[in-house]
């Protein structure tokens, strides 16, 4: 396109230049009314071809058949409103009628021409291909197919035994294309088949094929699916309908399905299923275009196949940019604009008064564009733009009027050109020698003088200077020069022409690499050589520079400047390497090219196919086609790989091809962007050797491109909510054409990554998307594309973000306590191993075993700096329960596991060193539950096991010299998981289950110790029980009662009887519910997890599970309660009575008790013999 510049204060000179005189206004346009449309008729019909026009009489009209004027006779009539009538249609070798018409409208201003119409015979040809007889087994599938040539298409139908195929039945489908698909094939479908095809011009029929089904001859064997008849490349036109096959079988019979290469859903209004898996698509347009994949599924499994054929669609040309009438001077500049669109790709003509424009130096075609210079009365006339491809054709016009002026100035004189840098160069010239005085404007035209159909570039100066700088030229490019002095009335002869040239500069960019592996130890690199524009001067020298995917190390290898291709050899197998070239001219070197990748092949114990030749075409700026011919004297392939990406992104899923598939396109590319295609023959040896290969789509030459047409971005992109793993994001659409389906594109980054897997890319129709699965605290940077049309906007302004840190997931590791004084103890942790996570403060509850089983937790905070707290006032003697949480501003994380402080007994010898949780001094007890214990630690505890054992043995032998037993007054309660089931020799009865909340407990004897005051007395939570050895029985508690208590004190007793005494819970009416501490303490532990499940929970009432960590002696020693308890309740100190809602109750069993529930808790002793003990608080 030309371009004009001037300065601001001599803009008026465009008004009086270009000034459209009053004959344009006046000027009545050719236009036609009514063209000749497209028709098919039978030998010896009459046909009417219709044309109307419209202008300013006289208005004749002519009419032309191939391009060749025709003359009216008996068998061609004129009619008077300008239609053709052929009264007898003729279809002979030596005459037809059939070819293209069009009709040419003429008045006194021009002549315009029609668009083209087709007159065609009704024919049908021979079958181009016949049914094949087949034989089949019964369930089995039958196809058969024909093909023949018809105008118009014919409609096929099929025959059975020579009688119309009966269609009722959901086995036998016909496809529009001529194929017949018999499923479940049965014995009695076997015969002689053949199709039938029928036009409005004759009917013909195919030759006959049988059909021999074969009994079936037992079950069959699982298949594998298989597709038998799979989709095929299809051209369809605009608005007709297209058929794609897919036929599979296997065992079970497989589940046909289908999708688009491109992620893009099929057309659900359009689009339906045929049969058992035929794709039918209806009054098809440009956007069913593409490639289609037929995925065959066995039921229930992962098991698939699949088959692709790209379908497209034929559109007949349409004009986007029409041209426009101009007024212009004589030796003036006129530019007429046409650009269209259709697929394939229209060619643009032009016509003036209805022929051929006939191009010289001075009357110029590009890029559909029509530029006259130096314009001449003969110039004045009509001009079509003309687009036509295999659809169809149209026309668009414009007029030309010249306007003449007798009082010209001379040529400028002396023109002459400087060059100043690699893109400008200074014109200068004098002034006319005539009629200088009278110049208003200067304008200079200039072109690239190589080639032919250049386009010629304008600017338009004022006349108060001679001299201008052109700063837009390519580089090492030679140009010429000619300038027109304009004065009110017209513009003057052309100067004479000079040329110039321009310096070198850098190149633009690096040639496209393709890499292919004749062995696993070689790399061969080729590319083809830049063009000129590319490379913007003499390319001297090339630099590869090469290195594997793990070693930052790079080597260079400098090639000479007619270099095409080079040889890598001494490589590692099964390596990916990373490749890079740059280009040099005399200016220096350019920026080197993106790394691409390449892994050279494994070293293979067969022949694997060779690399196939790879060839990268772009058709458009959005389609790349791609061509490969396996190599001489390879493997035979079973079929190809291909896979395709732009660079800097993921790949796409690989697209497999057919073995007699040798070409294949892309579609739906963005332009002026990189892609990578690498592809590979597939053998059954296993995968061939690899070629990749780059390519640039180039920029768009459609209206598509221009900034009028492509769709705007979306805008007003905002953050709704977030929280640490997810953000909703919500934008608005741009003003544009309503009515259009339209999708977007959602990518989100974080910001500073280095790893495109961490980029993501979210489809969606609506205008707004919740994106998840986010890191916790990490900054995003969220931007929004929008798809209409098969056009895609540029990507919205970019909004930043950043997600809010989670909760901690994990507790504080290494938690470890250990007693400094009698009353104090030292807690100590690390922070949880989470990245990111900033804690704001720790939570450390610790009780002592008593305040654990009542629920009472002490609970203290430090910073989130601190990895330490002192536990101060502790109860010598007492066991105490330490678990930590860490927090930060969004919540609590889980505690960690209960770690156990053991107490310091005045009987217990005190070491100097301090006493840690554990029971040896390098021995830590971390949060998850384990002991880490070091050499060192491991040796001291074998020899103090040793010693244990030594000690117990010389105890024994003293026991048993002394006739009595031994207990420890320290009783020991420890929940045993369910799955070691229930005391052994012991049975209950089937129908307790676990909702009954079952717990065996001892029996208790009527004697009573009290280890505070050096007595025989045990006290537990219900008082005094005495310690007489009775013979050890389990019973059982139970949540019903067929009693309700009397009273309170009637609730809480705890009257034993021997052997038949069965306690369990009554709940109340407006009593508040046993808390789970004492409930726990009586059945044992509920859930066998609830230790490890405490995470965010900072109830008091969460005591988890514990173990008493005393010495080994203590450890081989059980205590012993007693079953006796007075009536008086109310006299005894019992700790959980006013607190207790839910009581006790006594109740006799007579009956053997049995167990039916394996996730019933038990409560058992840790001693040594066999009789289980009581549990007591």
């Amino acid at each position: 396109m030309a371009k004009f510049k001037m300065k601001s204060s001599q803009r008026w000179l465009l008004f009086v230049l270009f000034l459209p005189l009053s004959g344009v206004l006046c000027f009545s346009e050719l236009s036609f009314i009514t063209e000749p449309s497209d028709v098919t008729l039978l030998p010896k019909d009459p046909a009417v071809l219709n044309c109307q026009a419209h202008g300013q009489p006289p208005v004749t009209i002519k009419w032309l058949k191939n391009g060749v004027k025709l003359v009216e006779s008996e068998h061609l009539r004129f009619l008077p409103n300008g239609s053709l009538y052929i009264p007898k249609i003729k279809h002979t070798k030596e005459d037809s009628d059939e070819g293209f018409y069009q009709c040419l409208s003429q008045n006194k201003y021009g002549a315009i021409l029609s668009q083209r119409s087709r007159l065609t015979i009704a024919s049908i040809t021979e079958f181009e291909s016949h049914p094949v007889s087949m034989v089949v087994s019964e369930g089995s599938v039958a196809r058969f197919s024909c093909a023949v040539t018809s105008s118009p298409p014919a409609t096929i139908t099929w025959e059975y035994n020579r009688s119309t195929l009966p269609l009722q039945t959901d086995r036998i489908t016909v496809l529009l294309n001529g194929v017949l698909q018999i499923h479940n094939v049965q014995l009695e479908d076997a015969g002689q088949y053949r199709c039938v095809a029928t036009n409005i011009g004759s009917r013909s029929k195919s030759r006959e094929a049988t059909l021999t089904v074969s009994k079936d001859g037992g079950p069959k064997p699982r298949q594998r699916p298989r597709i038998i008849a799979g989709p095929q490349n299809v051209t369809v036109s605009l608005h007709h309908t297209v058929v794609l096959e897919c036929v599979a079988t296997g065992n079970p019979s497989p589940i046909i399905s289908w999708s688009r290469a491109d992620s893009k859903p099929i057309d659900v209004y359009n689009a339906k299923v045929l049969g058992n898996g035929n794709l039918v698509i209806t009054d098809v347009n440009s956007k069913h275009s593409g490639v289609y994949l037929c995925r065959a599924t066995t039921p229930g499994t992962r098991n698939h196949t699949t088959a692709a054929a790209n379908l497209t669609v034929l559109v007949p040309p349409t004009i986007v940019e029409r041209p426009e009438s101009q007024t212009r001077p004589r030796a003036g500049t006129a530019r007429f604009m046409c650009r269209a669109e259709g697929v394939p790709p229209p060619r643009i003509r032009w016509l003036k008064n209805g022929g051929e424009v006939h191009l010289n130096g001075r009357i110029k075609m590009y890029n559909g564009k029509l530029v006259i210079t130096q314009i001449i009365p003969e110039d004045d006339a009509i001009y079509q733009c003309m687009a036509e491809n295999e659809q169809g054709s149209v026309l668009s016009l414009a007029r030309l009027i010249v306007v003449m002026s007798e009082d010209r100035p001379s040529a400028p004189r002396n023109v002459h050109a400087e060059t100043i840098s690699s893109s400008a160069i200074l014109l200068a010239w004098d002034r006319p020698l005539y009629n200088a005085d009278k110049v208003i404007a200067y304008s200079i035209h200039y072109m690239k003088a190589e080639g032919l159909n250049n386009e010629e570039y304008q600017v338009v100066i004022g006349n108060d200077t001679t001299s201008y700088i052109i700063d837009d030229l390519e580089p090492a490019r030679n140009y010429s020069f000619y300038i027109v002095a304009y004065m009110p009335m017209g513009a003057s002869r052309m100067s004479d022409q000079v040329s110039q040239h321009t310096l070198e500069d850098v190149p633009l960019r690096t040639p496209e690499l393709t890499l292919t592996s004749h062995s696993s130890t070689d790399i061969q690199v080729t590319w083809q050589p830049l063009p000129a524009k590319i490379s913007r001067g003499r390319v001297l020298a090339y630099r590869l520079s090469y290195r594997t995917a793990i070693d930052d190390s790079v080597i260079n290898v400098e090639l000479s400047q007619n270099s095409t291709e080079h040889l890598l050899e001494g490589l590692q197998p099964d390596t990916i390497y990373l490749l890079r070239i740059a280009a040099a001219t005399r200016v220096g070197w350019c920026d080197p090219s993106a790394w691409t990748s390449h892994r050279t092949p494994k070293i293979f114990s067969h022949k694997v196919p060779s690399a196939p030749v790879l060839q990268l075409e772009a058709l458009n700026c959005t389609s790349v086609r791609a061509r490969w011919q396996p190599s001489l004297n390879s493997v035979a392939a079973l079929g190809f790989r291909l896979c395709y990406h732009e660079e800097g992104q993921p790949e796409q899923p690989s697209i497999l091809l057919q073995a007699q598939t040798y070409s294949y396109t892309f579609g739906g590319l963005d332009p002026r962007r990189k892609y990578h295609v690498k592809i590979l023959a597939i053998s059954k040896a296993g995968d061939g050797y690899q070629t990749d290969q780059t390519i640039s789509t180039p920029g768009c030459v459609s209206a598509r491109d221009q900034l009028g047409a492509a769709p705007p971005s979306p805008h007003q992109v905002t953050i709704l909510t977030s929280n640490s793993s997810a953000v909703s994001l919500r934008w608005s659409r741009p003003a544009f054409s309503p009515g259009k389906a339209v999708s977007y594109t959602v990518r989100c980054t974080p910001v500073g990554t280095h790893n495109v897997s961490f980029i993501r890319y979210i489809q969606t129709t609506k205008q707004s998307v919740l994106v998840q699965d986010l890191i916790p605290s990490t900054q995003y940077e969220f931007v929004v594309r929008l798809h209409v049309d098969q056009m895609s906007s540029s990507w919205s302004s970019v909004v930043y973000h950043q997600t809010l840190p989670a909760a901690p997931s994990h507790p504080p590791a290494g938690v470890r306590v250990t007693l400094i004084e009698d009353d104090t103890a030292l807690v100590s942790w690390r922070e949880p191993t989470e990245p990111n996570l900033v804690v704001t403060h720790y939570t450390i509850l610790y009780a002592s075993q008593q305040a654990w089983m009542a629920g009472r937790w002490q609970r203290i905070q430090r910073e989130g700096t601190h990895t330490m707290a002192l536990l101060e006032k502790l109860e010598p003697g007492n066991v105490y329960l330490v678990k930590i949480c860490a927090s930060n501003k969004v919540g609590d994380g889980p505690f960690s596991n209960i770690v156990e402080l053991a107490p310091m007994r005045g009987h217990v010898h005190r070491s100097k060193n301090p006493r840690h949780s554990d029971s040896f001094p390098d021995t830590a007890v971390f949060s998850d539950g384990l002991y880490h214990i070091d050499q060192r630690s491991m040796t001291g505890i074998m020899v103090g096991v040793s010693i244990a054992l030594t000690c117990i043995a010389m105890c024994a032998l003293i026991l048993i010299s002394k006739g009595r037993p031994r207990k420890s007054a320290s009783p020991k309660v420890i929940a045993v998981r369910a799955s070691q089931g229930p005391h052994p020799g012991m049975s209950l009865p089937s129908n307790y289950h676990l909702e009954n909340v079952e717990a065996l407990l001892p029996m208790i004897s009527n004697q009573l110790i009290d280890p505070k005051v050096g007595s025989d007395i045990v006290i537990n939570s219900c008082g005094s029980v005495s310690s007489n050895i009775q013979s050890k029985k389990w019973l059982i508690f139970k949540k019903e009662m067929s009693n309700p208590p009397a009273n309170d004190a009637e609730t809480r007793a705890c009257l034993y009887e021997t052997g038949k005494t069965v306690l369990r819970y009554d709940e109340h009416l407006g009593s508040a519910p046993l808390p789970a501490s004492s409930r726990e303490i009586i059945y044992g532990p509920l859930h066998l997890e609830s230790s490890h499940s405490s995470e965010g929970s900072q109830e008091t009432g969460d005591s988890g599970h514990y173990s008493n960590e005393e010495s080994n002696e203590e450890m081989s020693n059980s205590s012993t309660c007693q079953s006796s308890r007075t009536a008086r309740l109310e006299s005894e100190n019992v700790t959980a009575g006013p607190n207790l809602k839910q009581a006790v109750k006594l109740e006799a069993e007579g009956m053997p008790f049995h167990h039916s529930a394996p996730e019933a808790s038990w409560l058992t002793s840790t001693s040594g013999d066999s009789h289980p003990q009581a549990a007591c608080s």
